[in-house]
């Protein structure tokens, strides 16, 4: 029997709610059933601490943050200091864009130096990846140059579902490429049809009875729905896969 990882969300899903109503949008998500939310620093005039007696009214832990997007320009520390206030699980993640073998490089040396100083504040720092990361240089794609060049103890993976796929990979295959490096994954179906759309968990084409396998073998801690784009209803998507899940034995 396939081990059974808790599901937790990413709220970038209901962006626009939870802009508009934050609480509200936290109390929805844990109606729906999920344990764990992917989260970032609460809104103005919100301590970290409310926003912690909040979660741990609704049964909700932070797993994790991200650091942003293209970007170096965050503070380690701060983002450290938040995740140890807030609680929950201490992972960070971070996406980036590269546009040539050299500039893959020299963001894997990057990427290694901030991981060690997560590192040394007892968390792991996450490269999530898109589809670009699936250009091949030197007949290698990127995301394989970045975890050959850099340390598994300081820099492990957020993988992604959907964008493995849109990058013409198998996303069961990769999870298990990267066993023991991959704590979060990121679950979102593609939908029928060339322009591949996003779709809810089990709405699609892809296997997450394969993938769920694949991460439980792999030690993944989390599987994390997100959907970025909603053709209904955000919160009636993330219902929808949650429902799925369920009804695969998966939550």
């Amino acid at each position: 029997m396939t081990r059974r990882i808790p599901i937790g969300v990413q709220p970038y899903t209901v962006r626009e709610a939870l802009a508009e109503d934050y609480v509200g949008t936290l109390e929805k998500l844990a109606a729906i059933g999920y344990k764990g939310i992917e989260l970032g620093m609460p809104p103005e005039g919100m301590t970290v601490g409310d926003q912690r007696e909040i979660l741990e009214r609704l049964g909700l832990q932070v797993i994790g943050t991200h650091a942003g997007f293209n970007t170096f320009e965050f503070d380690p520390d701060a983002i450290a200091d938040y995740l140890e206030e807030v609680g929950g699980q201490r992972h960070v993640a971070i996406s980036l864009m590269f546009d040539s073998l050299d500039d893959v490089r020299e963001k894997a040396a990057k990427l290694n130096t901030i991981g060690e100083r997560f590192n040394k504040r007892g968390i792991k720092f996450l490269y999530h990846n898109h589809d670009w990361e699936f250009v091949r240089y030197e007949g290698v794609c990127v995301i394989d140059h970045l975890m050959q060049l850099t340390d598994p103890n300081f820099v492990q993976l957020e993988l992604d579902t959907y964008w493995i796929r849109r990058g013409g990979e198998d996303p069961s295959a990769y999870v298990t490429k990267y066993a023991g490096r991959c704590p979060l994954l990121h679950i979102k179906d593609v939908g029928h049809g060339p322009e591949q759309p996003f779709a809810e968990i089990g709405e699609g084409t892809l296997d997450f009875m394969e993938i769920a396998a694949a991460a439980a073998s792999a030690g993944t801690q989390w599987l994390v729905v997100e959907q970025d784009v909603c053709r209904r209803d955000p919160f009636e998507s993330l219902t929808i896969s949650y429902r799925n899940l369920t009804g695969l034995g998966l939550a």
